[in-house]
C-alpha cells in the first residue's frame, strides 16, 4: 500500500484534518525561507495534537546539524527530511546525533539525478521537481529505478491516482496540491487521499 505524506501543516485545523484522514506521515517545515515555516514551539504544540500513529517529519534546508538533532531528540519530529544540498558527510554526522530515520530529497532533472538518489545512504529518498514549489518532473525518468521512493512535486487531486497506479511509489508527498490560496484545504486533503487509494486499486 502506498504511504501518504501531507506536508507543510501549520495550523491546528490541519492536524485535525490529518487525524481524520490518517496519513502515514505529516510534515512540519522548518526551512527559514519557506512560507510554510513553523517555529519549534508551534511544531511541538501541533505534534501534541497529532494522532501518534502518524509520523511527524521535520523538513530542513541546509540547517545546522545541532538544530536538527535537537528537534529530533526532543521528540518534536519522528523523522528528518533533508531538502537542501546536504551531502553524505552531513548524513553521517546526523546519524551520530540521532537514530531517527532520514529522508533525503533530490531534485530530478535527468537520469543522472535518479542514479545519485539511488546511491544515497539515507533511509529513504524523496524525488521532487523543486524545493516546495509544487513543480512536477518527467516521471518517465523513473521507469528503471530500483529503489523505493517518495514521489513529490506537482502532485494533486487530479494526478495522484495515475501517479500511484503507474509508478507504484513507496509513498507520495503533497503540499501545494492540497492548498487553496496558500492554506491547507480539508476538502482537497480528503480528495487527495481518496485519489491515492483509488490508484492502488487500479
Amino acid at each position: 500500500m502506498t504511504k501518504i505524506k501531507l506536508c507543510g501543516l501549520s495550523r491546528i485545523e490541519d492536524i485535525e484534518a490529518a487525524n481524520m484522514l490518517k496519513p502515514d506521515f505529516i510534515g512540519f517545515v522548518f526551512a527559514s525561507k519557506s512560507k510554510r515555516r513553523v517555529s519549534h514551539l508551534k511544531a511541538a504544540e501541533l505534534k501534541s495534537k497529532l494522532n501518534p500513529e502518524t509520523k511527524a517529519v521535520g523538513v530542513f534546508l541546509d540547517d545546522d546539524l545541532d538544530t536538527v538533532g535537537a528537534l529530533m531528540n526532543l521528540g518534536i519530529v519522528d523523522m528528518v527530511q533533508l531538502h537542501g544540498s546536504e551531502d553524505e558527510e552531513y548524513i553521517a554526522k546526523l546519524r551520530a546525533i540521532t537514530d531517527k530515520p532520514i529522508i533525503k530529497a533530490f531534485i530530478i532533472n535527468n537520469e543522472n539525478d535518479v542514479r545519485l538518489a539511488e546511491e544515497s545512504s539515507a533511509d529513504y529518498i524523496l524525488l521532487d521537481g523543486g524545493k516546495g514549489e509544487g513543480r512536477a518532473f518527467n516521471w518517465k525518468l523513473l521507469e528503471e529505478i530500483k529503489r523505493p521512493f517518495f514521489l513529490a512535486g506537482g502532485l494533486n487531486t487530479d494526478n495522484a491516482e495515475a501517479a500511484v497506479a503507474d509508478l507504484h511509489p513507496f509513498a507520495v508527498d503533497v503540499s501545494t496540491g492540497i492548498e487553496t490560496d496558500g492554506v491547507k484545504d480539508k476538502e482537497k486533503m480528503t480528495a487527495f487521499v481518496a485519489a491515492v487509494r483509488k490508484g492502488e486499486a487500479r
